[in-house]
This record gives structure tokens, sequence and C-alpha cells, in this order.
């Protein structure tokens, strides 16, 4: 199923753990067997239902031209007209090499922290249904567990619905 992990000095998984220590995180770094690339595939690689898989969606503030994350629970999608409706915040894509360059993580690896620079940060506050949530740990094999109320209160997003 998974093993546990001490992250190579230098890797994005380091930096997730080193951001977790600062922050005041307890989480427990995996590397899985198999791909968590996908919600369904993380779940079962994790043992968890869909809905417990953090899912972190990098996109453009088109406003702004900043980047924006959405932390998302695996068993939805992020509606991005009823979002830019409810909150005002108008997402569009964003390129692949940009999230790279300005957050350290491939798409399939975007940890919800350890990040090379800040990010705004939006929450599914369906995740906060769960004792514990699983979330990408810098790589598509990798994740980590934590406590979604401990991840709010480290990471400050702004807790939102998702979907009308």
């Amino acid at each position: 199923m998974s093993n546990p992990v001490v992250p190579k000095p230098g890797s994005s998984m380091e930096r997730v753990a080193q951001d977790a220590e600062r922050l005041g995180l307890q989480i427990k770094l995996r590397v899985m067997d198999q791909s968590t690339r996908t919600a369904e595939d993380a779940a079962e690689a994790c043992g968890c239902t869909v809905g417990q898989i953090v899912k972190s969606l990098v996109f453009e503030n088109a406003d702004t031209g900043a980047l924006a994350l959405l932390l998302v629970s695996g068993s939805h999608n992020a509606d991005l007209e009823y979002i830019s409706s409810r909150y005002g915040l108008n997402l569009k894509r964003c390129d692949g090499r940009r999230v790279r360059d300005e957050t350290g993580f491939a798409i399939g690896g975007v940890a919800p922290i350890g990040h090379k620079a800040p990010v705004a940060t939006w929450l599914d506050e369906s995740l906060l249904d769960y004792e514990t949530v699983w979330a990408a740990a810098g790589r598509p094999d990798s994740v980590f567990s934590v406590d979604p109320r401990a991840l709010v209160d480290a990471v400050k997003p702004q807790l939102i619905t998702v979907s009308g």
C-alpha cells in the first residue's frame, strides 16, 4: 500500500515536510505503490473515501493574474461559474509550466503547502466533514494525511462551497 518516507534533501517532498513543521502540522508522508494522480486512484491507494482526497487545483485569477489554489474534495468538481457568481472569484485555466515554476510542483503532485511563494487559497468546506484527509505531497505518487481543521488553521484559506 504505502511506505513511510524520509524526503530527499532539496526535493519537493522535503519542502512539504519542512513547511508542515514550520506550520506546526502533524502529517504523515507516504510514497504509494500505485498512482495517486486521480482522486479515485488516491482513495484506493490510501484506503479512504474519494471525498477524503484533497484535490489541489491551481488556476489563474482572471482579474489579477495571480495564481489561485482551490483545495477541493475528491468527490466534488469546482464549478467555476458558480464560484465566480457566489464569491466574485474569476478563475481561468493556468499553464502547467507556470504552475511548476511558481509553486515548485508539477500538476498531479501539487501540495496544499510547501509552495515556493505564497498562493491565495480557497478550501471546499465539505473537507471539514472528515477527521482525516489526504493531499498530494509534492509528487504524483506521494501523499500525506492531515486533520482538515489543522490544515485550515495552518493555511488560512477562505472556506467556500465549490458547486451549487
